[in-house]
């Protein structure tokens, strides 16, 4: 195997920093990695692979691989320059063995001093907290020559490090098995790691990351001879990514299902006063920006310093263009951020030692120097890309007048519809049976599909709390719609006026009227289609609602089933079963001959073996909530202390994206393939 150029710098003890012990750990793990849930046991993964990607960072990895093995192990695999081992003045131990069991040491500390210019694990807890919550771990640190070993128990060394032998490799391999005692389930999904493992190639160009799901492999792995498993002749299930583009790469792979509107992807990465900047976008024929910000490879859901810079000197930059090259006119005024947003496809990445963040989560970077070194690098570098391609440069420009126009339209048309809203004390829309509180908190709002559920709903319902909107038919597919045009479809307007929280950039969320919100439509192809129309409605204009955990979906019965004065309501096939015993219940009997034949016999034999009538059940299909009457839909669908709901949230809002565009877009290949490859998970109503 190749070596790295850098692994032989000297990474010694002096750069390990010790802040406190591990203790706390164990007792309050959510502190430490937020949940003991799938996030939580993921994030384990995340903690030991980052130290691997920080070393790749620096320039001393080129190379990581992580595996899934069997009985619940993850080994973590680098060719950086190895976990120091010398001793390490200030605990007395090793420093491999004051990383592993002693929170908050780590080299990230020492500024000048540290192992570390630029990284992600800034606080050090990784290993140690990782090795805290695992049952067993170990670590094989391959330096200068010689390889060295550790053994852990719930974070605790079993015996100092030990030097096992002589190795031409260079780096550091961590195994860990999670302890199922803290973690609500210690099962791996390999598709997440995958996702995750991906992204972090990306954002770290020319580094191979391998991913392999070893977990049912049948032979042992004879560890103490392979260094990487997919360098030998194992089977499993793997991934390799590496790629040269870097960010521009991503920006490609996030366009897959999109058509772009100009042909080159636009791509920097330059470093100014320690500040590494890199950043790719694209415009596509979309309405929706499409933004993924990183801090030190940490993904900023919430944005943050960098975010600022780029939005500013994006809107600067193709303002000072247009007036340039008179392809904007003086009657039409500037752009605003939101036009130039309109179909953007970026990614934004800084690199910078001392980073800081808003908050525990790293959700939002708070660095102020962020700012204008994005902004400068950015905007220096755009400019010469508008006046290198000027094809594509027109391409943007008229996208992003097109979105001008269409903010002016849409703020017409929903102005028009806020201000009858108003005019009008929100007591429209028409078909609206309001409820008679006015407290948003225990206030409800059905949105059921047609008139015939809508009168049914009207009459089951709680008159006090809960609100019935009935939706005529299907409503407009809103994922390629402007506002302006989607304010246009009555249901749209009306339901916009029903929630009483406007929309779009005026959008309130402490307006709401309810905080409730259940769509309920039928178990039936077309009731699917609707609440995914709707769905993609709340999600592309409504978000706040789904974030504040106020959207829900409404889970109706599937059978009715009675038997004499027994009544049970069943949501699946395998509930209706378990009730009648269909299988070996025999009042559950077809060929029973349910006649009045009573044939006396002397014979007590015969008598025995008569077959006894017994009451059957009778069961109740149901196709809509139209077929059902109030009294049922108000038992099974509507009574708070019956009903099932389901609370509509999105964890991963770039998937979700992603599948938003295949399905409700206008890329029928792809949607074809995306049916095609997960049709064996459909639940088909036969």
């Amino acid at each position: 195997m190749p070596k790295n150029p850098k692994s032989n710098h000297k990474y010694k003890a002096d750069e390990i920093t010790v802040l406190e012990g591990l203790e706390p750990v164990r007792k309050r793990p959510g502190m430490y990695i937020g949940t003991t849930g799938p996030d939580g046991l993921h994030h384990l993964i995340t903690e030991i692979f980052d130290n691997s990607r920080d070393e790749a960072m620096g320039g001393f990895a080129d190379r990581i691989e992580v595996a899934l093995l069997p009985d619940g192990y993850v080994r973590v695999v680098d060719n950086g320059r190895g976990i120091p081992v010398d001793k390490h003045r200030q605990t007395g131990v090793s420093a491999l063995e004051t990383i592993m069991t002693t929170l908050h040491a780590g080299g990230k500390f020492g500024g000048e001093n540290s192992g570390y210019k630029v990284s992600g694990g800034l606080h050090g807890v990784g290993a140690s907290v990782v090795n805290a919550l695992s049952t067993h771990a170990f670590a094989e640190v391959y330096k200068e020559g010689n390889k060295y070993f550790q053994e852990y128990n719930i974070g605790k060394s079993k015996a100092p490090v030990k030097k096992i032998g002589k190795t031409d490799e260079n780096g550091t391999i961590i195994s860990f098995k999670a302890d199922d005692s803290i973690f609500e389930s210690v099962e791996y999904d390999f598709k997440r790691v995958v996702e995750h493992l991906r992204q972090q190639a990306y954002l770290v160009k020319g580094v191979r990351i391998t991913v392999i799901d070893a977990r049912e492999l049948e032979e042992k792995i004879d560890f103490e001879n392979i260094y990487y498993i997919s360098d030998s002749n194992i089977e499993a299930p793997s991934q390799t990514f590496y790629f040269e583009g870097g960010l521009a790469s991503l920006v490609k792979f996030k366009n897959k299902f999109q058509k772009p509107i100009h042909k080159n992807i636009f791509y920097i990465d330059k470093e100014t006063e320690d500040i590494s900047v890199e950043i790719a976008l694209q415009y596509v024929d979309d309405i929706s920006p499409r933004l993924n910000a990183f801090a030190n490879n940490i993904y900023n859901p919430e944005g943050g310093t960098h975010v600022t810079g780029f939005k500013t000197a994006l809107t600067r930059t193709l303002n000072s263009y247009g007036k340039k090259n008179n392809l904007i006119k003086d009657t039409d005024g500037g752009f605003t951020g939101d036009d130039v947003l309109e179909g953007i496809t970026a990614v934004i990445s800084i690199k910078m030692p001392e980073i800081q963040f808003e908050g525990q989560t790293k959700a939002k970077l708070g660095s102020t120097e962020a700012r204008s070194a994005t902004d400068s690098v950015f905007s220096d570098a755009f400019a010469t890309f508008l006046e290198e391609n000027p094809d594509d440069a027109k391409s943007i420009i008229s996208k992003v007048v097109m979105a001008q126009r269409a903010r002016k339209a849409a703020k017409a048309a929903k102005d028009s519809v806020l201000r009858k809203g108003a005019l009008e004390g929100m007591t429209l829309p028409g078909k609206l049976a309001d409820c008679q509180s006015k407290s948003a908190a225990e206030s409800e709002l059905f949105i059921v599909e047609g008139d015939s559920a809508g009168g049914t709903a009207k009459t089951g319902r709680d008159r006090r709390t809960q609100a019935i909107l009935p939706l005529r038919g299907k409503i407009l597919n809103v994922e390629r719609a402007r506002l302006d045009r989607m304010l246009g479809s009555e249901q749209i307007k009306n339901l916009v006026v029903a929630l009483g929280a406007a929309i779009g950039d005026t959008f309130d969320i402490e307006k709401l009227r309810y905080h409730k919100i259940i769509i309920a439509t039928d178990a039936d192809v077309d009731g699917a289609h609707i609440r995914t129309l709707l769905l993609t409605l709340f999600y592309r204009y409504f978000r706040p609602i789904i974030d504040g955990g106020f959207l829900y979906i409404a889970q109706p019965p599937l059978y009715k089933l009675q038997k004499g004065k027994e009544i049970h309501y069943v949501f699946t096939d395998e509930e209706k079963d378990k009730i009648i015993g269909k299988e070996n219940d025999d009042s559950f009997d077809d060929d029973y001959n349910d006649s009045d034949d009573d044939s006396d016999s002397d014979s007590d034999e015969e008598e025995s073996t008569k077959p006894k009538r017994v009451a059957k059940w009778k069961i109740q299909r149901y196709k809509g909530l139209g077929e059902m009457n109030a009294d049922e839909l108000k038992e099974t669908t509507m009574d708070a202390n019956n009903r099932v709901l389901k609370q509509v949230s999105v964890d991963d809002g770039e998937m979700a994206d992603q599948v938003f565009d295949m399905l409700m877009g206008t890329d029928v290949p792809a949607r074809k393939s995306f049916i095609t490859n997960n049709a064996k998970e459909a639940e088909l109503d036969i």
